[in-house]
Protein backbone atom coordinates (compact mmCIF):
# COMPACT_ATOMS: atom_id res chain seq x y z
CA UNK A 1 0.00 0.00 0.00
CA UNK A 2 1.22 2.90 -0.57
CA UNK A 3 1.88 5.54 1.50
CA UNK A 4 -0.91 7.85 2.83
CA UNK A 5 -3.26 6.40 0.62
CA UNK A 6 -6.27 4.05 2.95
CA UNK A 7 -6.93 0.46 2.69
CA UNK A 8 -10.56 0.39 1.67
CA UNK A 9 -12.47 -2.43 3.62
CA UNK A 10 -15.19 -4.48 2.29
CA UNK A 11 -17.63 -4.28 5.20
CA UNK A 12 -20.44 -6.01 3.74
CA UNK A 13 -19.12 -9.67 3.72
CA UNK A 14 -18.67 -9.46 7.33
CA UNK A 15 -21.83 -8.25 8.14
CA UNK A 16 -23.26 -10.87 6.23
CA UNK A 17 -21.20 -13.57 8.06
CA UNK A 18 -22.32 -11.58 11.43
CA UNK A 19 -25.80 -11.34 11.07
CA UNK A 20 -26.13 -15.11 10.25
CA UNK A 21 -23.77 -15.68 13.28
CA UNK A 22 -26.45 -13.28 15.77
CA UNK A 23 -28.97 -16.07 14.42
CA UNK A 24 -26.99 -19.11 15.06
CA UNK A 25 -29.19 -20.48 17.65
CA UNK A 26 -32.39 -20.12 15.10
CA UNK A 27 -30.23 -20.84 12.09
CA UNK A 28 -32.58 -23.80 11.26
CA UNK A 29 -35.75 -21.31 11.39
CA UNK A 30 -34.17 -19.07 8.50
CA UNK A 31 -33.03 -19.15 5.42
CA UNK A 32 -30.23 -15.51 4.46
CA UNK A 33 -30.06 -14.46 0.66
CA UNK A 34 -26.93 -11.88 0.76
CA UNK A 35 -27.46 -9.65 -1.77
CA UNK A 36 -30.85 -10.13 -2.70
CA UNK A 37 -31.27 -9.15 -6.74
CA UNK A 38 -34.80 -7.43 -6.94
CA UNK A 39 -34.92 -7.55 -10.41
CA UNK A 40 -32.58 -8.94 -13.31
CA UNK A 41 -30.63 -5.04 -13.55
CA UNK A 42 -28.64 -4.58 -10.49
CA UNK A 43 -30.90 -3.27 -7.92
CA UNK A 44 -30.26 -5.38 -4.55
CA UNK A 45 -31.33 -5.04 -1.07
CA UNK A 46 -28.09 -5.91 1.80
CA UNK A 47 -29.97 -9.02 3.32
CA UNK A 48 -33.32 -10.83 2.81
CA UNK A 49 -33.95 -13.04 5.89
CA UNK A 50 -37.29 -15.36 5.55
CA UNK A 51 -38.26 -17.38 7.38
CA UNK A 52 -38.39 -21.24 6.61
CA UNK A 53 -41.82 -22.30 7.63
CA UNK A 54 -44.75 -19.24 7.99
CA UNK A 55 -45.40 -19.36 11.82
CA UNK A 56 -41.49 -19.92 13.00
CA UNK A 57 -41.00 -17.51 16.39
CA UNK A 58 -37.81 -15.70 16.24
CA UNK A 59 -36.68 -15.14 20.10
CA UNK A 60 -32.88 -13.84 18.87
CA UNK A 61 -33.45 -10.08 20.41
CA UNK A 62 -32.83 -8.26 16.65
CA UNK A 63 -35.06 -10.67 15.00
CA UNK A 64 -38.36 -10.69 17.76
CA UNK A 65 -39.89 -8.06 15.06
CA UNK A 66 -39.43 -10.50 12.08
CA UNK A 67 -42.42 -11.49 10.49
CA UNK A 68 -42.19 -13.94 6.98
CA UNK A 69 -40.20 -11.78 4.62
CA UNK A 70 -37.59 -9.36 6.39
CA UNK A 71 -35.44 -7.00 4.24
CA UNK A 72 -32.38 -5.58 5.91
CA UNK A 73 -30.23 -2.28 4.94
CA UNK A 74 -26.66 -2.40 6.15
CA UNK A 75 -24.29 0.69 6.63
CA UNK A 76 -20.45 0.50 7.40
CA UNK A 77 -19.43 2.00 10.48
CA UNK A 78 -17.84 4.99 8.08
CA UNK A 79 -21.55 5.46 6.69
CA UNK A 80 -24.32 7.19 7.62
CA UNK A 81 -28.18 6.27 7.26
CA UNK A 82 -30.10 9.08 5.28
CA UNK A 83 -33.48 9.90 4.40
CA UNK A 84 -32.96 8.80 0.90
CA UNK A 85 -31.73 5.57 2.40
CA UNK A 86 -34.93 5.43 4.05
CA UNK A 87 -36.82 5.94 0.78
CA UNK A 88 -34.96 3.63 -1.09
CA UNK A 89 -35.51 0.62 1.13
CA UNK A 90 -38.94 1.19 1.95
CA UNK A 91 -39.34 1.11 -2.06
CA UNK A 92 -37.17 -2.49 -2.07
CA UNK A 93 -39.95 -3.67 0.44
CA UNK A 94 -42.70 -2.36 -2.00
CA UNK A 95 -40.52 -3.58 -5.23
CA UNK A 96 -40.12 -6.90 -3.61
CA UNK A 97 -43.99 -7.49 -2.75
CA UNK A 98 -45.01 -6.47 -6.23
CA UNK A 99 -42.66 -8.34 -8.02
CA UNK A 100 -44.70 -11.69 -8.45
CA UNK A 101 -46.52 -13.94 -10.67
CA UNK A 102 -49.56 -14.04 -8.76
CA UNK A 103 -51.57 -11.04 -6.51
CA UNK A 104 -50.31 -10.61 -3.25
CA UNK A 105 -48.53 -13.73 -3.46
CA UNK A 106 -46.53 -11.70 -0.59
CA UNK A 107 -48.33 -10.76 1.73
CA UNK A 108 -47.71 -6.91 2.56
CA UNK A 109 -48.38 -8.03 6.14
CA UNK A 110 -45.50 -10.34 6.18
CA UNK A 111 -43.11 -8.03 5.37
CA UNK A 112 -40.82 -5.84 7.35
CA UNK A 113 -37.78 -3.48 7.48
CA UNK A 114 -34.63 -3.45 9.28
CA UNK A 115 -32.27 -0.73 9.39
CA UNK A 116 -28.45 -1.06 10.99
CA UNK A 117 -25.72 1.59 11.25
CA UNK A 118 -23.04 2.34 13.55
CA UNK A 119 -24.26 6.08 14.10
CA UNK A 120 -27.52 7.00 15.18
CA UNK A 121 -29.45 8.77 12.38
CA UNK A 122 -30.84 11.72 13.73
CA UNK A 123 -32.07 13.70 10.35
CA UNK A 124 -33.68 10.71 9.30
CA UNK A 125 -35.56 9.95 12.42
CA UNK A 126 -36.49 13.79 12.66
CA UNK A 127 -38.15 13.87 9.08
CA UNK A 128 -39.75 10.45 10.12
CA UNK A 129 -41.53 11.95 12.73
CA UNK A 130 -42.31 15.39 11.19
CA UNK A 131 -42.69 14.26 7.35
CA UNK A 132 -44.75 11.08 8.39
CA UNK A 133 -45.67 10.89 11.76
CA UNK A 134 -43.88 8.23 12.88
CA UNK A 135 -42.39 7.86 16.05
CA UNK A 136 -38.88 6.20 17.19
CA UNK A 137 -38.99 4.29 20.37
CA UNK A 138 -35.85 2.33 21.93
CA UNK A 139 -36.72 -1.08 22.69
CA UNK A 140 -33.65 -2.46 24.19
CA UNK A 141 -29.53 -1.67 23.54
CA UNK A 142 -29.41 -0.37 20.52
CA UNK A 143 -32.33 -1.43 19.34
CA UNK A 144 -35.09 1.06 18.16
CA UNK A 145 -38.70 0.73 16.68
CA UNK A 146 -39.84 2.67 14.04
CA UNK A 147 -43.99 2.43 14.71
CA UNK A 148 -46.93 4.10 12.98
CA UNK A 149 -45.91 2.67 9.77
CA UNK A 150 -47.83 0.17 7.72
CA UNK A 151 -44.76 -2.13 7.85
CA UNK A 152 -42.87 -2.94 11.22
CA UNK A 153 -39.45 -1.22 11.17
CA UNK A 154 -36.51 -1.11 13.78
CA UNK A 155 -33.39 0.78 13.56
CA UNK A 156 -29.99 -1.20 15.16
CA UNK A 157 -27.28 1.07 16.15
CA UNK A 158 -24.47 -1.45 16.14
CA UNK A 159 -22.14 0.36 18.70
CA UNK A 160 -24.88 0.76 21.30
CA UNK A 161 -26.14 -3.12 20.72
CA UNK A 162 -25.60 -5.22 24.19
CA UNK A 163 -22.09 -7.43 23.48
CA UNK A 164 -23.36 -10.10 25.83
CA UNK A 165 -26.34 -10.03 23.43
CA UNK A 166 -25.27 -9.11 19.68
CA UNK A 167 -21.40 -8.94 20.16
CA UNK A 168 -20.13 -9.90 16.40
CA UNK A 169 -23.01 -7.03 15.00
CA UNK A 170 -21.91 -5.09 18.20
CA UNK A 171 -18.10 -5.58 16.86
CA UNK A 172 -18.67 -4.32 13.66
CA UNK A 173 -16.77 -1.00 14.17
CA UNK A 174 -13.63 0.45 13.58
CA UNK A 175 -13.26 2.37 16.76
CA UNK A 176 -12.62 -0.73 19.60
CA UNK A 177 -10.52 0.21 22.41
CA UNK A 178 -11.01 -1.65 25.08
CA UNK A 179 -8.71 -4.39 25.59
CA UNK A 180 -11.29 -6.68 27.19
CA UNK A 181 -14.07 -6.08 24.43
CA UNK A 182 -10.89 -7.49 22.21
CA UNK A 183 -10.07 -10.10 24.46
CA UNK A 184 -13.83 -11.30 24.42
CA UNK A 185 -14.11 -10.86 20.94
CA UNK A 186 -10.94 -13.22 20.53
CA UNK A 187 -11.61 -15.96 22.95
CA UNK A 188 -15.01 -16.07 21.40
CA UNK A 189 -13.40 -16.86 17.88
CA UNK A 190 -11.34 -19.29 19.66
CA UNK A 191 -14.00 -21.82 20.23
CA UNK A 192 -15.62 -21.05 16.41
CA UNK A 193 -12.75 -19.98 14.09
CA UNK A 194 -12.96 -23.33 11.86
CA UNK A 195 -16.50 -21.80 10.54
CA UNK A 196 -16.19 -19.55 7.66
CA UNK A 197 -18.67 -17.53 9.05
CA UNK A 198 -16.81 -16.74 11.58
CA UNK A 199 -13.42 -16.22 9.42
CA UNK A 200 -15.54 -13.74 7.48
CA UNK A 201 -16.52 -11.56 10.39
CA UNK A 202 -12.98 -12.06 12.12
CA UNK A 203 -10.88 -11.06 9.74
CA UNK A 204 -12.38 -7.73 8.70
CA UNK A 205 -12.91 -6.68 12.81
CA UNK A 206 -9.28 -7.06 13.23
CA UNK A 207 -8.21 -5.32 10.00
CA UNK A 208 -10.17 -2.59 10.81
CA UNK A 209 -9.00 -2.24 14.57
CA UNK A 210 -5.05 -3.36 14.16
CA UNK A 211 -4.39 -0.60 16.78
CA UNK A 212 -6.36 -1.87 18.95
CA UNK A 213 -5.44 -5.37 18.14
CA UNK A 214 -1.26 -4.70 18.63
CA UNK A 215 -2.18 -3.27 21.64
CA UNK A 216 -3.69 -6.03 23.43
CA UNK A 217 -1.04 -8.33 21.72
CA UNK A 218 1.44 -7.28 24.39
CA UNK A 219 -0.27 -8.41 27.28
CA UNK A 220 -2.17 -11.76 25.40
CA UNK A 221 0.93 -12.04 23.55
CA UNK A 222 1.42 -15.77 24.47
CA UNK A 223 -2.69 -16.31 24.03
CA UNK A 224 -2.78 -14.89 20.56
CA UNK A 225 0.15 -16.89 19.27
CA UNK A 226 -1.79 -19.74 20.76
CA UNK A 227 -5.15 -19.11 19.63
CA UNK A 228 -3.79 -18.31 15.70
CA UNK A 229 -1.51 -21.20 15.92
CA UNK A 230 -3.54 -23.18 13.57
CA UNK A 231 -4.22 -20.50 11.21
CA UNK A 232 -0.20 -19.50 11.04
CA UNK A 233 0.49 -22.94 10.61
CA UNK A 234 -2.12 -23.68 8.07
CA UNK A 235 -1.03 -20.38 6.26
CA UNK A 236 2.36 -21.64 5.93
CA UNK A 237 1.36 -25.07 4.70
CA UNK A 238 -0.23 -23.23 2.07
CA UNK A 239 2.88 -21.58 0.98
CA UNK A 240 5.07 -24.31 0.85
CA UNK A 241 2.51 -26.54 -1.01
CA UNK A 242 2.43 -23.26 -3.52
CA UNK A 243 6.02 -22.66 -3.93
CA UNK A 244 6.58 -26.86 -3.78
CA UNK A 245 4.27 -26.62 -6.72
CA UNK A 246 6.03 -24.05 -8.55
CA UNK A 247 9.42 -25.44 -8.09
CA UNK A 248 8.10 -28.68 -8.86
CA UNK A 249 5.87 -27.37 -12.06
CA UNK A 250 9.42 -25.24 -13.33
CA UNK A 251 11.66 -28.40 -12.89
CA UNK A 252 9.32 -30.60 -14.66
CA UNK A 253 8.80 -28.10 -17.19
CA UNK A 254 12.86 -27.86 -17.69
CA UNK A 255 13.45 -32.18 -17.40
CA UNK A 256 10.91 -32.47 -20.33
CA UNK A 257 12.23 -29.60 -22.54
CA UNK A 258 15.24 -31.40 -22.29
CA UNK A 259 13.94 -34.49 -22.74
CA UNK A 260 12.44 -33.49 -26.36
CA UNK A 261 16.00 -32.10 -26.92
CA UNK A 262 18.13 -34.66 -26.23
CA UNK A 263 15.75 -37.11 -28.42
CA UNK A 264 15.41 -34.21 -31.59
CA UNK A 265 19.53 -34.99 -31.22
CA UNK A 266 19.21 -38.35 -31.27
CA UNK A 267 16.82 -38.49 -33.93
CA UNK A 268 19.27 -36.42 -35.91
CA UNK A 269 21.82 -38.82 -35.27
CA UNK A 270 19.63 -41.64 -36.20
CA UNK A 271 19.19 -39.68 -39.33
CA UNK A 272 22.63 -39.33 -39.87
CA UNK A 273 23.38 -43.16 -39.28
CA UNK A 274 21.05 -44.60 -41.50
CA UNK A 275 21.93 -41.74 -44.43
CA UNK A 276 25.68 -43.23 -44.27
CA UNK A 277 24.47 -46.53 -44.14
CA UNK A 278 22.39 -46.56 -47.67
Amino acid sequence: MKKGTKETIQWHPAFQASIQIEFEAEAEKLTFEPEHLLSKKPMQMDELIIKVAENEVIHKNIGRIFKRYNIIEYKSPDDNLTINDFYKVYGYCCFYQSDTDKTCEIPPQELTITFICNHFPIKMIQHLKDFRGLDTVPIDAGIYYITGDAFPIQLLVTKELNPKENLWLQSLRNNMSEPDEIETLLREYETKKSSKLYQAAMNVITRANWNAVKEVKESMCEALRELMADEFKEQEERVTKQVTEQVTEQVTEQITTQIIKNLYDTIKDVEKIASLLK
